[in-house]
């Protein structure tokens, strides 16, 4: 009778306390043994995390974003136990808690990476000018960084302070070529090396490069242009199902009950889903065009 008089607000809170202190001694637990399972993950998340930022020359400790999800997490189990919040919110907020870092961080470095290979044509034809009055192609790039501008001149300014502190023109070039990850710079540092290391006319190469460079600029935009309209299609195909889904349950409730509720019904929708996907999946396969 007791603890039936107590409000419901207060068993929330003794359950949000409860998570808390079920939090707090799984901490305690994965700190007094470094060597488990929990915190190897914790440290390659953290890691994982910390490459990217710094491909992006963004110094921050990836553990300040793995305990900010944390936070949230726990936010939003509190406003689930204290609110009547839908599933569905519920799951969406998780979800973007769990995963919505790491995919922001990956999307930033698609772009910056888009940012670069529109650059890299430049980039080729100032060192070529560069090396028609500087034999060496260390001079060469150090000397290009000023008409440089963010983000290819802070790569071409780390090779640069690279090469100052002992590493060859060779490995500083294909280092920047590999943290950045880029075909078209990869097709330009190794035109840049193999005409250094057989000889030629090297400043005609690059020129020559970063007109061919320029050329697949052009057609990949064509390409963009002839399959954006495509790309918006499967968009809106992809999410008309779901849109029939909720106007026919507001409409008329119980509509897609015999889907959930019976054998047959959890079978056509497992195969209804498997036939979206693959449509999808295969849509999306025939707009990627790769030049």
């Amino acid at each position: 009778m007791i603890f039936s008089d107590l409000p419901f607000t207060l068993f929330k809170g003794l359950a949000v306390l409860s998570t808390v202190a079920a939090i707090f001694l799984l901490t305690l637990v994965a700190a007094s043994r470094p060597d488990n399972w929990a915190t190897r993950a914790f440290t390659r998340y953290c890691a994982r995390l910390e490459r990217h930022l710094y491909r992006m020359f963004i110094w921050m400790p990836g553990h300040r974003i793995a305990l900010g999800q944390g936070v949230a997490v726990f936010v939003i189990c509190s406003l689930k136990l204290f609110f009547p919040l839908p599933l569905i919110v519920f799951i969406a907020l998780l979800a973007a808690a769990l995963l919505g870092p790491e995919l922001y961080i990956q999307r930033a470095l698609r772009r910056r990476s888009r940012a670069i290979e529109e650059q890299v044509d430049g980039f080729v034809l100032a060192l070529a000018n560069a090396l028609k009055s500087r034999p060496s192609v260390a001079d060469a790039v150090a000397s290009v960084q000023a008409v440089l501008t963010d983000p290819i001149r802070q790569e071409v300014e780390l090779a640069v302070k690279q090469m100052r502190v002992g590493s060859t023109v060779d490995q500083a070039l294909l280092a920047m070529a590999g943290k950045v990850g880029s075909r078209r710079l990869d097709a330009a540092v190794t035109a840049i090396l193999v005409g250094r290391q057989v000889g030629g006319n090297v400043p005609e190469i690059l020129e020559t490069t970063a007109a061919s460079m320029r050329e697949m600029s052009r057609l990949e935009g064509v390409v963009r242009t002839k399959t954006a309209e495509g790309k918006a299609q499967i968009w809106v195909l992809a999410a008309f199902p779901f849109v029939l889904l909720i106007g026919f349950s507001w409409a008329s409730p119980g509509y897609f009950d015999p889907l959930s509720e019976t054998t047959v019904g959890y079978v056509c929708t497992v195969i209804g889903f498997a036939f979206w996907a693959a449509s999808v999946i295969s849509a999306w396969k025939i707009l990627r065009v790769d030049i």
